[in-house]
This record gives structure tokens, sequence and C-alpha cells, in this order.
């Protein structure tokens, strides 16, 4: 004989128990989804400032390099040496430039302006500054040095010097 129990339904207390867990796991999913859309966020934020960081350090470089070129050659022969706007050389082509040369009177320095331009992202940066005419007779003077310096005698005396010391 098979005796027949009727199924047993759940306490009160264990259906209000599983309605909390249910709660807690939708809380926990909604918790983890914030989360990790912030972290995606960060990441893409930081990426972006990366790539910007980047283009400052090279408009940096580039910039410097026409200043130098410009001390070097003096403010007066630069503009018949070198082209005053362009594209930059490889592998900097995203970039443009452009030199800007304010002639000075007799004693008053060349205000010279460089600006650099980021072509994709229209990104530009100036500097500006003074610099003062080359003088003397000789357009571009030999700029080595008397007799060659001996690298490895100098580094070698400054070790003897050390241990003398």
């Amino acid at each position: 004989m098979v005796i027949c129990t009727p199924p047993r339904l759940p306490s009160p207390r264990r259906r209000l128990a599983r309605g909390f867990a249910l709660i807690d796991v939708i809380v926990g999913g909604i918790l983890l989804a914030v989360g990790l859309a912030a972290i995606l966020s960060l990441g893409a934020r930081s990426l972006s400032l990366h790539q910007r960081g980047e283009r400052e350090v090279i408009a940096a470089s580039l910039i410097d390099d026409l200043l130098g070129t410009v001390l070097s050659d003096g403010p007066k022969d630069f503009p018949d040496l070198h082209e005053m706007r362009g594209t930059c050389e490889a592998p900097y082509e995203d970039f443009e430039f452009l030199v800007e040369i304010d002639e000075g009177s007799s004693g008053v320095p060349y205000k010279v302006a460089v600006t650099v331009q980021h072509i994709a992202t229209g990104d530009t940066w100036t500097v500006e500054t003074l610099i003062a005419a080359k003088l003397g007779e000789e357009p571009d003077p030999d700029r080595m040095p008397v007799e060659p310096i001996d690298r490895e005698q100098r580094y070698s005396d400054q070790e003897e010097a050390e241990r003398n010391g």
C-alpha cells in the first residue's frame, strides 16, 4: 500500500527569502554593469589623453626644431633658405607648420612665431620668441673645434682624477 502525501507548500518565510535572493542578484548585476561601464569609460578617456599627449610632444619637438633652425641660420636668412609654411616631413606628415618673422630694427631682435597644427584634429600650438640677428661678416661661420676632441683620453683623465682625489 502506497501512501501519498500532499506536496508541502513552501512556508511564507522561505518564499520571502527567495524573493530577497532574487533582489540581491538583480542589485548585484546592476552594480556590476555600472562598474564595468565606468571602467570602460575610463579606459577610453585614458587612451584619448595618451594620444593627445603624444601629439603635444611631437608638436613641441617640431617647434623646437624650427626655432633651432631659425636661430642657427639667422632670422634674416631663414626665409631665403627654408619654406615658411608647409607640411612637416616624414614621419610627421600629420602636422603643418607656419613660421612668421617680423623684422626688427637696429638693435631690436626679430620677433619669430612658429605655429604647428595637427591636420586631423585641428589642434594648434604656437610659440613666439625674440631672436637677435646674426652678427659678423661671415654668413655661416665654421663651428668646428680648432683641434679634434679625444673623448677616450678625456674620459681616462677624469677617471684618474677621481681615483687620485
